[in-house]
């Protein structure tokens, strides 16, 4: 497996920046940004895209090609107990606070991972 993957953006090639000009006097290029693999990004959409623009670049021209992979015809829902809490600030005055904790289909607390 490569160490490197090029920008999936569909107009990278085209973005005038001198990191991209690629070739010798009279035939030069702009060409599609190399991505290095690393730790930070390989779990993620930056070892395919070098910035956000590639990456909405990609999904406004594909976006109805990813939906049909994987159309959603009802909405996803989560369980989960909602607790309300009063404290006080710094200066004696009452405010209160929502806690969400996520429930398992059994109604118990799902351990935080």
């Amino acid at each position: 497996m490569s160490d490197y993957n090029w920008c999936h953006g569909p107009k990278c090639h085209t973005y005038q920046t001198q990191d991209r000009v690629r070739g010798v006097k009279g035939n030069k290029v702009l060409r599609t940004r190399k991505i290095k693999i690393t730790q930070w990004n390989q779990n993620g959409p930056w070892q395919y895209f070098c910035s956000h623009g590639c990456w909405t670049d990609f999904f406004v021209r594909y976006a109805d090609q990813c939906r049909n992979i994987a159309p959603r015809h009802e909405a996803l829902e989560t369980p989960v107990n909602v607790t309300t809490e009063t404290y006080q600030n710094w200066r004696g005055d009452d405010y209160t606070a929502k806690t969400i904790t996520k429930l398992n289909n059994e109604g118990e607390t799902m351990s935080q991972n």
